[in-house]
């Protein structure tokens, strides 16, 4: 098996949706992948961080960082993203995202210190530094989805983050 180490970048869209584009980059010997989505004030930047193990999500519109423990039983390793990216460039007509939905406590965030940054890695921190960040957890999808917002990588991985109310 040979493996590429140079950055391998796909462009992403939503299928029938001409305005919410993205590039994700693949970065196999760092084990990072970046997902810009320009979306106006929708707008998102996600990496994951396969070596600390941790998805870190900018939203735009909430002007914060999200972060997310990578779990294998529902975000695909690094492999699988590249071979999804491939596959959804080549055979745009399929449509089949699967979608992680995740919650977070308003009111709970915290800024990045030391202890994080080194747990979280060097990438998040430069997505995230100096923004609050907050922890999210999975979750099913609610019955009125209206507040969420979406992130992850357009028609391959969505991940719909939602606001937690007690």
């Amino acid at each position: 098996m040979i493996l590429c180490f140079l950055p391998k970048t796909f462009v992403v869209q939503e299928p029938g949706n001409d305005y919410v584009t993205g590039t994700m980059t693949i970065h196999n010997e760092n084990h990072i992948v970046e997902v810009n989505v320009r979306s106006g004030l929708y707008s998102s930047n996600t990496i994951f961080d396969y070596s600390s193990g941790y998805i870190a999500t900018r939203l735009l519109s909430r002007r914060a960082c999200f972060i997310l423990k990578i779990n294998k039983e529902y975000i695909p390793e690094l492999e699988e993203i590249g071979r999804l990216a491939f596959e959804r460039q080549t055979m745009k007509e399929i449509y089949s995202p699967n979608n992680v939905w995740v919650q977070f406590q308003s009111g709970h965030s915290v800024f990045g210190n030391i202890k994080d940054w080194l747990r979280y890695g060097k990438h998040i921190e430069q997505l995230c530094s100096d923004l609050p960040l907050y922890k999210l957890v999975k979750t099913q999808p609610p019955l009125n989805a209206r507040g969420c917002d979406n992130a992850g990588i357009p028609n391959i991985l969505g991940i719909k983050i939602c606001e937690k109310f007690n």
